[in-house]
């Protein structure tokens, strides 16, 4: 395991916050995204997927390495994830 640079954590957090406003969540408004390095130097990203039945809810984080494997790439450097905070009511 190698410590990222600053270059590589404050693009994985633009990565995912970017990310998450493209999540489907209809039924939370709780948007995640993610972002995770892969080894070849490549950069994935992915969002939060709800469905009606909580089960096939997928997070953030599957996503972005689903797609990344689903490219070829299995090993990874770094995961990062972003949200935001409800501050209630």
């Amino acid at each position: 395991m190698r410590e990222l640079t600053s270059e590589e954590i404050k693009k994985l957090v633009e990565l995912a916050s970017t990310a998450k406003e493209f999540a489907y969540c209809p039924y939370s408004n709780f948007r995640v995204g993610a972002a995770v390095l892969g080894e070849n130097g490549i950069y994935y990203t992915g969002v939060n997927v709800e469905n009606s039945s909580y089960g096939g809810a997928i997070c953030a984080e599957r996503v972005a390495i689903i797609k990344a494997v689903s490219e070829g790439q299995k090993k990874f450097v770094a995961l990062g994830v972003c949200t935001y905070v409800r501050v209630p009511n």
